[in-house]
């Protein structure tokens, strides 16, 4: 093998390393950005606690549904019900979206909405039909979709103040022709 071969190998090899470092440099010079002083907000991840974790670091337990309706007021709920209209009609023959029509939701059946195509998940949730979104379904199903019916196409991620879920639930109540009564505040609290 010629030894001028080997040179241009060797020459070609470092001009193209010396190109691509230079090339490197120079955009970080052109596209440098500093860090900002202050971020613009933090992402706090929540880890579950462990099961058969320590006992005395377990989460508070939901007030029932009941005693927040008493003191819900829908007016707020409707505010909060904005985030919702993105994908949520609230109108008598509204237009259904990304997620149907909640027009006279309360008491109404799981999943039978007429014209929206349903997830299997919501689906299965329904049994068939014979599940209505009650005050605590709808009160738990808002704090975490996901969690409360698996497989739900729905992408929000919920409303974590209970507060929040009762005024929702306030307002959700007055979109109907009839409002469905408020449950008994002293009755027992439902199990899931």
């Amino acid at each position: 093998m010629n030894s001028s071969y080997v040179n241009m190998g060797v020459g070609a090899l470092l001009a193209t390393l010396f190109v691509l470092k230079s090339v490197s440099l120079a955009s970080g010079f052109i596209f440098h950005s500093e860090a900002p002083e202050k971020p613009g907000f933090t992402i706090v991840a929540t880890e579950e606690p462990a099961a058969g974790g320590d006992k005395g670091a377990a989460a508070k337990p939901d007030t029932p549904i009941a005693q927040l309706l008493q003191k819900a007021d829908a007016k707020v709920g409707e505010t909060i019900f904005k985030k919702c209209q993105a994908c949520h009609s609230g109108e008598k023959g509204g237009p259904n979206k990304v997620g149907p029509d909640l027009w006279g939701i309360v008491d109404r059946p799981v999943a039978e909405h007429e014209g929206f195509a349903y997830s299997s998940g919501m689906k299965d949730f329904s049994k068939g039909g014979t599940e209505k979104w009650t005050y605590d379904h709808l009160y738990h199903f808002l704090a975490a979709p996901k969690k409360f019916v698996a497989g739900t196409a729905m992408g929000f991620a919920g409303l974590p103040k209970e507060e929040d879920r009762a005024n929702v639930i306030a307002y959700l109540r007055t979109l109907a022709d009839t409002q469905v009564p408020l449950p008994d505040p002293n009755a027992p609290a439902a199990t899931n």
